[in-house]
């Protein structure tokens, strides 16, 4: 004998419709705890700005550039390029100069910023990129090295700090005592402090 009643008039067959609906509503929600986060992380990630790809042209020919200035006292250098030099190039013009002092050979592109230390001559260097030759100067070098939060007396009248920083095409860092990123490379420029121009990216 069969333990399975057989079928009457009137009686339900299968699940109660509260069961299916709050099935329904289960899997839903496990839907938006578990699919939904995971793709909101994805997205939350790219809002660090555009990234290095997104910038760079690998065909992009490489820019011409020329030391106007070069400020001992600072460990400091500002280079000249082409206004029309674009910011792929920009891009590959520091990652060129990265690359030349990973080599050991950075000295044969820009003068020496430490020479006769015991890490090298270029143990710490900022090497700024300029458009305009006007800003590549040892006064302006001066005050984007003293920062945002120098003085006000501190600054040459000719270059106040806002406007001199949105000069900036592109910035180089190397800091040889920081062994765990040594190399800091930039479109646009940030000081210590976080103050950055409008341009900036962080490029490696």
């Amino acid at each position: 004998m069969s333990d399975q009643e057989p079928y009457e008039e009137g009686k339900r067959a299968g699940a109660h419709p509260l069961v299916v609906v709050f099935g329904i509503l289960f899997g839903l929600w496990l839907f938006v705890v578990v699919i939904i986060p995971s793709s909101r992380n994805k997205q939350a990630a790219g809002t660090e700005g555009p990234a290095v790809s997104a910038i760079e042209d690998l065909d992009a020919a490489p820019v011409m550039f020329k030391v106007q200035t070069t400020v001992p006292e600072m460990n400091a250098i500002g280079l000249v390029v082409p206004a029309q030099a674009t910011d792929s190039q920009i891009v590959g013009l520091l990652k060129r100069l990265r690359n030349e002092r990973l080599a050991g050979s950075l000295g044969a592109l820009v003068p020496s910023t430490t020479p006769g230390h015991k890490l090298g001559d270029h143990a710490i260097a900022d090497i700024y990129v300029f458009s305009d030759a006007t800003y590549a100067a040892a006064d302006s070098i001066r005050v984007l090295a003293q920062g945002a939060h120098a003085p006000g007396n501190l600054y040459p009248q000719a270059f106040p700090f806002e406007i001199t920083m949105e000069e900036v095409r592109g910035h180089y860092r190397i800091d040889l005592n920081d062994t765990g990123s040594p190399d800091k490379g930039s479109l646009g420029f940030a000081d210590e402090s976080g103050v950055h121009s409008k341009q900036f990216r962080r490029i490696f």
